[in-house]
């Protein structure tokens, strides 16, 4: 099943799998372009168990993604705004409950909910389980913890609920630039799958050949694939 809701300047498209009946897991994913199709096909190929993906593209990336205002990381992109916090409530709010209806009367119900982003999208999505419990496993694929701020939030704040799951990952190539944020990129990711692993949470991190541009749909498949399994 696949079915496209229009939520004002948001895109949402519902994916469902067919043949099915019963509870699924329901994983979110923000898009930076495109709807998210060869994400869900690249999971297909992985045989991932099934699952229902919701993804939102129309995202304002350098707003919507960013948890508080901060520089950015070169000066070709726009200003951090810090409007993650806005963006989560109308996830909460308004998408997920069109897209769990949509689901609904496709006969599926919600096993649980996870969280998958890449970029500055897995930044939001391993945000968003400090802010509300809606989520019980998460997916970080070469995710920006180089954020200025994010791992001493990290650290010092105590989320909404541990999730169950998370999955993190970066191209071996990344932390490899002059780039004063970007080259701390991987110690913060081994150190946010530590904080994680400290406090319980079944986690892992995976290195991928290559640098922050390469594969990124595969990248973003094999981390939803590990929180499934």
């Amino acid at each position: 099943m696949e079915k496209r809701i229009g939520l004002g300047a948001r895109s949402v498209v519902v994916r469902a799998p067919e043949g099915v009946r019963g509870q699924v897991p329901l994983v979110v994913m923000p898009v930076f372009r495109g709807d998210g199709s060869e994400v869900w096909r690249r999971c297909q190929e992985l045989e991932c168990p099934a699952f229902s993906l919701v993804s939102i593209g129309g995202v304002a990336w350098e707003c919507d993604m960013t948890p508080w205002a901060a520089e950015p990381a070169t000066r070709r992109e726009a200003a951090y705004e810090g409007g993650a916090p806005a963006f989560l409530a109308e996830l909460l709010d308004e998408v997920l409950p069109a897209a769990e209806a949509e689901i609904a009367g496709a006969g599926l119900g919600v096993a649980w909910r996870g969280i998958a982003g890449y970029s500055l999208a897995g930044l939001f999505a391993l945000w968003s389980t400090w802010q509300t419990d809606a989520f019980l496993r998460v997916a970080s694929a070469s995710g920006s913890l180089w954020y200025e701020g994010w791992l001493g939030f990290a650290q010092d704040q105590e989320p909404a609920a541990w999730p169950e799951r998370a999955y993190l990952s970066l191209g071996s190539k990344e932390h490899k630039t002059p780039n004063r944020l970007m080259r701390n990129v991987r110690t913060a990711t081994e150190q946010t799958r530590d904080l994680l692993c400290s406090h319980g949470v079944e986690c892992t991190f995976e290195l991928n050949p290559g640098n922050h541009f390469q594969d990124p749909d595969l990248r973003m498949a094999r981390g939803i694939r590990w929180i499934l399994d």
